[in-house]
């Protein structure tokens, strides 16, 4: 596969030892084992990219493609131009992140009620029926780029390694977003391939993110009381999340069958979902998959679930109406999915708010009891089958 070559930009030489946080001195990521249980799997698709570079290889991997985004909302890419040790020294510098202590943690702690996702989100926030609390901790890094320039302080251990989670950061935009979003122009029959290339620019401003992810085991007490997750059913909010391979079994997808079916961990390769925001440019055309994680299998419920992943956005000023010029679109005859002009700073803003402050959320859900919530401009998110 023919990559951009990603270069930092933003290298900083932190006022600490960096030979402290050499990998050699980091306790290495190792992989839980897989599970040996029977388990219902989604099929899902595989992209090799490195057909994308090849004569007549867009069209070929547009045509492959088609029925996953339009019907599925999940597949594979592989060939993504990162090396199996780039994707190990990610996972690594997580784990030991999550290890820090809390007091050290703290003091990089996002700001809950300015909807601002980026820094560390503590796990035990989110109180479910039962007393059963989240057991989710998660690190996220904003774009490397003016508009977040200074914004964020980070703790020692990330501002040795922060030039690579940069190099990191910019190669999954450019190796898998930006490729997916001409693919999505292909299938759309837009004229202009790289019309959605143009309102997913990496330097203008926007909300995408890199997050370092923990699930933490539950007893089984927890998992009872927590109804195993199964209530956890939900859409993403940006236009793709990229997730890369986790063994331990839990994320599920809703089908268009109405049931729930695993997402394997293929070795090599990135999950990637369609979020909200590409189905508001298309109508509801390309679908925003709707999935869950649940309880793992017995035999892997006493590993910890780590999880790599980056959520791509249009910039803030995108206007979320669907797309005119697209002649499938036209002949779907879609339509609007809110009451008014809404841009993508402000569906942000409104739906963060809801995932980040429980108490505003529970109040919003209850209004009008029947499983539905309005997000902003007569949107609504809604519970899922369990």
């Amino acid at each position: 596969m023919t990559t951009t070559t990603i270069e930092s930009t933003t290298i900083q030489a932190p006022a600490v030892d960096l030979e402290q946080y050499a990998y050699k001195n980091l306790k290495p990521y190792t992989h839980p084992p897989e599970t040996k249980a029977d388990l219902p799997w989604a099929e899902l698709v595989t992209l090799d990219l490195e057909d994308y570079h090849r004569p007549g290889g867009k069209e070929r991997l547009a045509k492959q493609l088609e029925h996953a985004v339009h019907h599925v909302g999940f597949f594979y890419v592989k060939n993504f131009g990162l090396s199996q040790e780039q994707v190990d020294q990610q996972f690594t510098l997580a784990q030991n992140f999550f290890e820090l202590p809390v007091e050290e943690k703290e003091k990089y702690e996002v700001n809950y009620g300015a909807a601002d996702y980026n820094g560390w989100r503590r796990p035990g926030r989110y109180v479910a029926a039962n007393n059963a609390r989240d057991n989710i901790e998660m690190y996220n890094f904003a774009k490397f780029t003016k508009d977040f320039e200074g914004r964020y302080n980070h703790p020692d251990l990330i501002k040795a390694h922060l030039s690579e989670i940069e190099v990191f950061h910019r190669a999954l935009h450019a190796n898998v977003v930006l490729p997916l979003l001409r693919l999505f122009a292909i299938i759309l029959e837009l004229p202009d391939e790289d019309y959605l290339v143009k309102q997913h620019t990496y330097e203008e401003k926007s909300e995408d993110h890199f997050r370092y992810m923990l699930y933490y085991p539950r007893t089984e007490e927890e998992w009872e009381a927590n109804n195993y997750g199964k209530g956890g059913g939900h859409t993403d909010l940006g236009t793709v999340t990229l997730l890369f391979r986790q063994p331990v079994a839990g994320l599920q997808i809703l089908g268009e069958d109405n049931n729930w079916t695993y997402v394997s961990a293929q070795p090599g390769t990135i999950t990637v979902n369609l979020a909200d925001t590409i189905s508001h440019l298309t109508g509801g055309w390309l679908k925003s998959s709707v999935h869950r994680v649940v309880a793992p299998p017995e035999d892997q419920r006493q590993y910890k679930r780590t999880g790599l992943l980056y959520f791509a956005r249009p910039h803030n000023k995108t206007v979320l109406e669907p797309i005119t010029d697209s002649p499938v679109l036209q002949r779907a005859g879609v339509k609007p999915r809110f009451e008014k002009l809404v841009t993508m700073e402000e569906w942000v803003r409104a739906k963060q708010t809801l995932q980040l402050n429980p108490e505003i959320a529970k109040k919003r859900w209850a209004e009008k009891g029947d499983g539905t919530v309005e997000v902003l401009a007569g949107f609504h998110d809604r519970k899922y089958k369990e």
